[in-house]
């Protein structure tokens, strides 16, 4: 950004040399955090709040580096609002940082450069997250910047329209892409009316239907203490966290309003025929989905589920449509298969890309291993490895301030308990091979499932299949 005078030259050389700092300090975090997790993965000591105005607080103290990390999470997301404004949550996390009632959005970006911190939102579908990294030198100042966007955002009406703009414009630049056409036609199949049937940013119609005082309704009601939990993570004492708090977000108040639940029945709801979307591009390779409607996070049996999806397609080259599909066959590059635990049932889901003229073989060979993990019971060695890696790589999560303050906020939103993380272990090692059997039996179905392909429709060979609706 360019600055004039002489004090905006010195303050721009500090900027950078904080910047180069900042950096130094993050990569040496990282190592340091990596190494830390590995050897004892399950050591952190979490301090757990909830402040008279209903406002959660999780606190892990980290003093190897003077660097913290606030992650706090807001329940707003495409579940809270209408389809026919769509990307609203999304539109009003970006919009956070356009503008306070005394900072415009200029003042925001230097101030927050100027310091070396870095500042964020994001929206994911069920909720929405803002984040800070600072160094703890600065704290102060990054803490009064984090509650001053987070509670007195004036959304001003050209940073509006300029941020529509930017979303219109990476949505139409995404249609290009045949794997988002892909997955924005198979989010829409398995899920309907459902808000996780739909783009998180929203579409091109429905981000124009958004007004001004849509975003500021939309934050008055969702943007509350009692709907939001905080994660601190780093160089700070509780006493320290306790004063921040008070001084900068002691005029945050709760509104005690009822919260609107989602009924899960509808999404519940198993697909009862097979469904092949065609969509028709000229391009080489094929793009397939091929999945249905799957669990949700809080689910009993998402554990013994996570170690059949990664013995099916999760596990990377040690997954079995892995070395059939790619080292057996020779079709494809890259094969996985996924389940998204949300709050509410999300998808299973093969995703796959292979050579037009192979998409139906690839196709036949994904049910006949989705029908033989539901038949045949699992290795030991597969059971083993699945075990093993599930387990040791969940240290991976916790690896960076980062990691833990996202992790933290996201256990506590989910209800996965106070000490998920000494028990994570054992609710993989409890699995046995009778419960990969019973949850692929109960979960998986290659009967009826959403398919979708992208590519060249006069090139692709689907005669071994039969749908009852086909759309093209």
């Amino acid at each position: 950004m360019k600055r004039h005078g002489v004090i905006e030259q010195q303050s721009s050389r500090a900027t950078v040399k904080k910047g180069a700092i900042l950096s130094i300090l993050f990569f040496c975090c990282t190592v340091a955090l990596l190494l830390y997790c590995f050897n004892d993965a399950h050591a952190i000591e979490i301090k757990k709040q909830t402040l008279p105005n209903g406002l959660t607080v999780l606190h892990a103290e980290r003093h190897n580096l003077p660097i913290v990390m606030l992650t706090i999470l807001i329940k707003a997301s495409p579940l809270n609002e209408p389809a026919d404004k769509a990307g609203i949550a999304y539109l009003t996390a970006k919009m956070l940082a356009e503008g306070t009632q005394k900072r415009k959005a200029s003042e925001i970006s230097e101030e927050i450069e100027f310091v070396g911190a870095s500042l964020y939102a994001s929206t994911s579908s069920d909720y929405t997250t803002i984040s800070l990294s600072v160094l703890k030198k600065d704290i102060e100042k990054g803490f009064e910047i984090f509650s001053d966007v987070l509670q007195n955002p004036s959304f001003p009406e050209e940073e509006i329209n300029r941020r529509k703009e930017i979303i219109k414009g990476s949505l139409r630049q995404s249609e290009e892409d045949p794997s988002f056409v892909a997955s924005k036609a198979f989010i829409k199949e398995v899920f309907d009316e459902h808000p996780y049937g739909r783009l998180v940013n929203g579409s091109i119609e429905s981000i124009d239907n958004i007004k001004r005082d849509d975003i500021a309704r939309f934050y008055h009601e969702h943007y509350l203490p009692e709907n939001a939990i905080l994660s601190v993570v780093g160089d700070l004492t509780s006493e320290e966290l306790v004063a921040l708090i008070e001084r900068y977000m002691g005029q945050w108040k709760a509104k005690n309003r009822s919260q609107k639940s989602e009924n899960r029945s509808q999404i519940e709801k198993k697909h009862k025929d097979k469904k092949v979307v065609i969509i028709d591009k000229n391009i080489t390779q094929a793009n397939i989905i091929l999945g249905h409607r799957g669990i949700a996070r809080d689910n009993p049996d998402y554990y013994a589920v996570s170690v059949m999806n990664y013995i099916l397609g999760g596990g990377g080259f040690a997954s079995r449509l892995m070395k059939v599909v790619r080292d057996e066959m020779g079709l494809t590059y890259s094969i996985y298969s996924s389940f998204s635990g949300n709050k509410e049932p999300g998808q299973f889901e093969v995703k796959v890309q292979t050579k037009n003229e192979s998409a139906g073989i690839v196709i036949k060979e994904i049910l006949k291993q989705i029908n033989k993990i539901k038949t045949e019971t699992v290795t030991d060695l597969e059971l083993k490895d699945a075990k093993a890696y599930l387990t040791g790589s969940f240290p991976r999560r916790l690896e960076t301030s980062r990691r833990i303050a996202d992790f933290l906020a996201a256990v506590q939103f989910y209800n996965l308990g106070d000490d998920y993380i000494e028990r994570y272990p054992d609710y993989i090692n409890r699995v046995t091979k009778e419960d990969v059997l019973r949850v692929a039996k109960k979960y998986l179905n290659p009967e009826n499932y959403v398919l979708v392909i992208v590519g060249n429709q006069k090139k692709i060979d689907l005669s071994h299949f039969q749908s009852s609706k086909n759309i093209y």
